[in-house]
C-alpha cells in the first residue's frame, strides 16, 4: 500500500486533529502526543463508526482508549480493507483486540485480507465465538469462506486467539469495558451466521453503547431473557443487521436506550433497490418507524459520513 500525507488521509476520512498536527510532509502515523489529542481523556475511549467506501453494507469500528491502545470491532467488507488500514496506519497499525461479531464476509472481510497481507498490521489478539460443524453448514454459500476465515486464524503464530464459548467475559483495557452478553447459538440454526453474533457491551465512564452485531428475532429473544436482560440497556444502540430484518420491535421497545447507529449503506437506509425509495424488500422502514414512535431523535447512519464519539 503506497503512503500518503496526513493531510491526504484526513481530507479523505473526513478525522480532525489539532492544526499544528496537520502536516503534507509528515507520514500518516500520529505521535503517542497527538495520539492523546484525539482521546476523550475524560470519558475512557474515543469511537469510530466508519463509513463505507463502496456503498455496501458492512460493520466496522474503530476505538481508542484513553492511553493510546487501538480496538477494532468487526472491520468490514473486503473492499473497505483500504480505508481501515489507512485508519489503522494513521493510529500506529497496532491493534490491541480485534473483536468479529460472526464470519459474514461483510463483519470479516478486511481482517481477511488483512491477516493475508498485514503490511506493518500487528493485531495482539482476536476475540470471537467459533461455530461448530452444524452452524458453519447452516448456510451453504458461507461455510466456504467461514473455514478459511477459521484455517487464517489457525495459522496464526504471533497472535492470541480467543475463542468465546459462553457468556460472561468481561475486561476493562484502559478506560474501555466491554462485557460479552451473547455468543454463537448453534441451537439456532435458523438465520444460524446472524443469530450467532457475539453480543458485546461497551462502557466507560460517560457512556455505554450496545453491539448486536447481525443478531435475529430468535437471538434477541435469548437476550431478553437470559440472565444479562438489565446490561441491554445503553445509551448507543448498533441496530441488528444494519438496521434490517435484524431484532424485532418487541426487543427495541423493551430495551431502553437513547441512540441508534446505524452501519448502514444508503441504499438500505432506503430500501431503494433502483427504483425509488421504499421499493426494495428490505425491512429498513419498519425499523426507522419503531424507534420514532419509541421517540428516538438522534441516529448516526454510516451512509452519511465518519462519525466520532468521545
Amino acid at each position: 500500500m503506497a503512503q500518503f500525507s496526513r493531510r491526504e488521509f484526513f481530507r479523505k476520512t473526513g478525522l480532525a486533529l489539532a492544526a499544528t498536527a496537520v502536516s503534507s510532509k509528515m507520514t500518516a502515523t500520529v505521535s503517542e502526543k497527538e495520539l492523546q489529542k484525539l482521546v476523550g481523556k475524560k470519558s475512557g475511549f474515543t469511537m469510530w463508526q466508519l463509513n463505507t467506501q463502496c456503498n455496501q453494507i458492512g460493520n466496522s469500528y474503530i476505538f481508542v482508549t484513553d492511553k493510546g491502545r487501538v480496538i477494532v470491532m468487526d472491520g468490514g467488507f473486503q473492499s473497505d480493507e483500504y480505508y481501515l488500514r489507512g485508519f489503522l496506519a494513521m493510529l500506529g497499525n497496532k491493534v490491541d483486540t480485534w473483536f468479529i461479531s460472526h464470519p459474514h464476509q461483510d463483519h470479516m472481510g478486511s481482517l481477511m485480507g488483512i491477516l493475508k497481507e498485514p503490511r506493518g498490521i500487528q493485531i495482539k489478539r482476536i476475540i470471537h465465538s467459533r461455530f461448530n460443524e452444524a452452524l458453519i453448514n447452516s448456510e451453504n454459500y458461507c461455510a466456504k469462506l467461514c473455514r478459511e476465515f477459521y484455517e487464517q486464524l489457525d495459522k496464526l503464530s504471533d497472535t492470541e486467539v480467543i475463542d468465546l464459548t459462553e457468556p460472561g467475559r468481561e475486561e476493562s483495557i484502559d478506560g474501555f469495558n466491554y462485557k460479552i452478553l451473547g455468543v454463537s447459538n448453534p441451537e439456532l440454526l435458523m438465520n444460524g451466521y446472524n443469530n450467532s453474533s457475539v453480543i458485546i457491551r461497551v462502557w466507560d465512564r460517560q457512556k455505554t453503547i450496545l453491539f448486536l452485531g447481525d443478531a435475529g428475532i430468535e437471538c434477541g429473544n435469548k437476550l431478553l431473557n437470559g440472565p444479562y436482560r438489565s446490561l441491554l440497556d445503553c445509551d448507543y444502540m448498533q441496530m441488528a443487521h444494519h438496521g434490517q430484518n435484524g431484532c424485532d420491535e418487541h426487543f427495541y421497545k423493551t430495551v431502553n436506550f437513547k441512540a441508534c447507529l446505524w452501519s448502514t449503506p444508503q441504499w438500505v437506509w432506503e430500501n431503494n433497490a433502483g427504483k425509488g425509495i421504499n421499493t426494495h424488500i428490505l425491512k429498513t422502514f419498519d425499523t426507522r418507524r419503531w424507534m420514532d414512535e419509541k421517540g428516538i431523535k438522534e441516529h448516526h447512519v454510516s451512509w452519511k459520513g465518519l462519525w466520532q464519539l468521545d
